[in-house]
C-alpha cells in the first residue's frame, strides 16, 4: 500500500505540473522576462505551492511521523551561506536558460521531450560534481 500512495501522489504532482504549465519551458522563459512579453500566471502556481507548502510544514512541524508513516525530520539550523546562495544563482541560471526544473523536466522526459533528458543529464552531472567538491579538503 505504501508504494501505491507513493505512486498517486508522484501522479498528483506530476499532473499538477502539466496543468499548470511547469513543464512548457517557453511559459517558464515568458515568466521569467519580466522585461519583455511577461507572463505572470506561474506566479499563480508558485503562490499555490506556497501556500500548501506553509501550512503543510506547520502541520509537519507538530507530527513525529509522515501519513504514510514515514519519521519527519525538519532542519531549521542550516545557515544561509555561501554554498546556498550560489547553488540558488546557478539553479536560477539554468532555470532560466533551459526552461526546466527538476520536477517538470522529469515529467517532461515522460513525455517524451528530449531537451528535458539532456537536462536531466546535465543536472545529475552537476550534481555529480558537487558531491565531489563537497568532499574535497578546504583549504
Amino acid at each position: 500500500m505504501q508504494r501505491i500512495s507513493e505512486f498517486l501522489i508522484g501522479l498528483t504532482f506530476g499532473g499538477g505540473l502539466l496543468l499548470g504549465g511547469m513543464t512548457d519551458p517557453a511559459k517558464v522563459k515568458a515568466f521569467l522576462d519580466i522585461a519583455g512579453l511577461w507572463d505572470p500566471s506561474l506566479a499563480f502556481v508558485m503562490g499555490g505551492a506556497v501556500i500548501v507548502g506553509f501550512f503543510a510544514f506547520r502541520i509537519a512541524r507538530r507530527q513525529a511521523r509522515s501519513l504514510l508513516g514515514r519519521v519527519i525530520i525538519l532542519n531549521d539550523t542550516m545557515p544561509i551561506d555561501g554554498a546556498l546562495i550560489t547553488g540558488s544563482i546557478v539553479f536560477g541560471i539554468g532555470w532560466g536558460l533551459s526552461g526546466f526544473c527538476p520536477g517538470p523536466a522529469l515529467v517532461s522526459i515522460g513525455m517524451g521531450e528530449w531537451k528535458a533528458a539532456l537536462f536531466v543529464v546535465a543536472m545529475a552531472a552537476g550534481m555529480v560534481l558537487a558531491g565531489y567538491l563537497n568532499r574535497q579538503p578546504k583549504g
